[in-house]
């Protein structure tokens, strides 16, 4: 069985922890997704370009972040392994970005367009309900760091970000988690 496992497709394995497919149902998912190769340090997303296309990370790291009128760099979401990452109003509204998806590791990626996750989601109500359950934790997620950030001492923050995502802690850059944290990089070096 563990031989059989180490066989399915990553994208099947992300899915079935939602919802159970039939092969046919996920060679016609798949027929939806593109490949995508990018190198450390390449952009998926560019602020201020049109956004069309949402990612899942089979291999690799990325951040989707912006700056502000000073130059500061405010980092929104960290995207490894299973994780999805877009500018998502962007994606969703069809407009312009807010800000900027770049790759702090070598990735491989799949990319979906809108047209074919809208075709995907109306055709196949599996895929609807997939997606619809990813949102809802997204938002949990993103409602979660908001308190966190309101709430949480810069120490606690850390260290709720070790335990949640030690593997993350241990592949991004100081600098970068302390712009993730909301602190300076003196402040995280002392933590």
């Amino acid at each position: 069985m563990k031989d059989l496992l180490m066989h399915i497709h990553p994208l099947r394995a992300h899915i079935e922890e939602v919802l159970p497919l039939t092969d046919q149902e996920f060679d016609f998912i798949l027929s939806h997704f593109t490949p995508v190769s990018k190198r450390k340090h390449q952009y998926l997303v560019q602020e201020g370009e049109l956004v069309n296309k949402e990612h899942w990370v089979i291999k690799g790291c990325l951040k989707a972040y912006f700056f502000d009128q000073n130059g500061k760099e405010y980092i929104v979401q960290f995207a490894m392994e299973n994780w999805w990452i877009t500018d998502y109003e962007a994606f969703n509204n069809q407009i312009r970005a807010s800000f900027s998806v770049d790759c702090i590791e070598d990735c491989e990626l799949l990319a979906i367009d809108y047209a074919s996750r809208e075709k995907l989601s109306s055709e196949m109500h599996k895929m609807e309900r997939f997606w619809a359950k990813k949102t809802k934790l997204a938002f949990i997620a993103s409602q979660k760091r908001i308190l966190s950030l309101c709430r949480n001492t810069a120490k606690e923050r850390y260290e709720m970000l070790l335990n949640q995502y030690p593997q993350l802690v241990q592949r991004v850059p100081k600098k970068m988690l302390a712009s993730y944290l909301g602190v300076s990089r003196e402040t995280l070096s002392r933590l």
